[in-house]
């Protein structure tokens, strides 16, 4: 019973982390009018380009320092790493509030970034660990929703909110959110061991240089940057080329990604490994995009394209599930996750740019192109890794 609540808080630990991004997408317009000069407060006016960084600039941190944050996290322990990330979520969210000059939000948004990354290395370690063998793949895949559970969230109500009592009151609740779970989480989650001493830079290296070389560590990470590249990329800009059916795929693709991960996602992997599952997943994205670009322009279209979010959607649940498959210790769950944090947001942030590039280019077929190569390469990338795997049977 303990254990099923503290993944489940820890799940709504991840739907924070999340929202430190969405929060800033809902309030994105008040954003623009505060720190473009034109609110009361009469700050400097600053580029959209600059406006957008207070978005961009969280997965920045992830990117940089993912495996890192990895390696830290196996040294402290996951309580305290959870608790006080969370901690750091509240206190920055009461800041942000008031919506500070420009240097300073931007400041607490890079702080952000290191309260946000400590949350989703932790998340997937500690819960692999809570899980019974039976339902680890299901609280894997749980753990996996966490994001688009959030945004969906957000945008329900988020918007009207904002408009009816504006962007603080937003702000404010989810410090809140953030507080209460660090509580409920400084009380659930098991105690930490002694914190072990910092490796030196040299050292520090060269644990990267081992994670990105094991065929286990590495692994998931390696197969989920090739989702992160397709499935951000394509639920950004797919549904503005599907015409009046456009605004239905905007938000179906997400809640049909979420659903068939929950369940036919979960019932998979208690029949196939999740690797095995990964690649599935890849496999059937390359024949749904074969099919969009077959019957583009047809009603037909409408269906394959939610196909390719339900397929993505299995890859995303079974890439946190081989994680925990893969590595039985913390400290190895730990460096994976970093890696996964790492990598995946090297998917979200190249993505998108990749798939303007190839609609430009080729229209559809460049689009279908796009999930037909990365998808290729990651049931590819899983092969590679699982004969290295083979040949060298060792932990990490």
């Amino acid at each position: 019973m303990r254990a099923g609540l503290t993944i489940l808080a820890l799940w709504a630990a991840g739907l924070g982390a999340a929202a430190q991004f969405g929060k800033m997408s809902v309030a994105y317009p008040a954003l623009e009018f505060v720190y473009s000069g034109q609110s009361a407060q009469g700050y400097a006016g600053q580029s959209a380009v600059a406006i957008g960084l207070i978005l961009s600039v969280v997965g920045m941190v992830g990117l940089i320092f993912g495996t890192t944050a990895g390696l830290f996290v196996a040294r402290i322990g996951p309580r305290r790493a959870m608790v006080g990330a969370l901690a750091i979520g509240a206190v920055i969210s009461v800041m942000q509030a008031s919506f500070p000059p420009y240097g300073l939000m931007m400041v607490s948004r890079l702080a952000e970034g290191v309260s946000h990354l400590a949350i989703v290395v932790v998340g997937p370690t500690a819960i692999a660990g809570l899980a019974s063998a039976r339902f680890q793949g299901a609280a894997m895949t749980l753990w996996s929703s966490f994001f688009g559970v959030a945004y969906a969230a957000l945008f329900w109500f988020g918007p009207e909110m904002v408009a009816e009592q504006g962007p603080q009151l937003l702000f404010y609740l989810h410090a809140g959110w953030m507080a209460v779970f660090a509580l409920v989480l400084f009380v659930l989650m098991p105690p930490d061991p002694p914190p072990s001493h910092l490796a030196e830079p040299g050292n520090l290296w060269q644990q990267h240089r081992r994670i990105y070389a094991s065929p286990v560590l590495a692994a998931p990470a390696m197969g989920f940057v090739f989702y992160t590249v397709t499935y951000v990329a394509i639920l950004t800009l797919l549904p503005a080329q599907m015409g009046q059916s456009g605004g239905f795929v905007g938000v179906a693709m997400p809640l049909v990604s979420i659903a068939v991960s929950l369940t036919l996602g979960v019932w998979l992997l208690s029949r196939m490994t999740a690797v095995r599952l990964v690649q599935a997943g890849f496999g059937l994205a390359i024949l749904a995009a074969l099919g969009l670009w077959l019957v583009w322009g047809q009603v037909a279209a409408l269906g394959f394209a939610l196909l390719i979010a339900a397929s993505l959607g299995v890859v995303q649940g079974a890439s946190f599930a081989a994680l925990a498959e893969l590595n039985p210790k913390a400290e190895d769950r730990a460096r994976g996750a970093g890696a996964i944090a790492q990598l995946g947001n090297l998917g979200t942030t190249t993505g998108t740019p990749i798939l303007v590039w190839a609609l430009n280019k080729a229209g559809i077929s460049g689009l279908a192109l796009f999930v037909i190569g990365f998808s290729a390469l990651g049931i590819a990338v899983h092969a590679l890794q699982a004969g290295r795997r083979a040949k060298t049977p060792i932990s990490g």
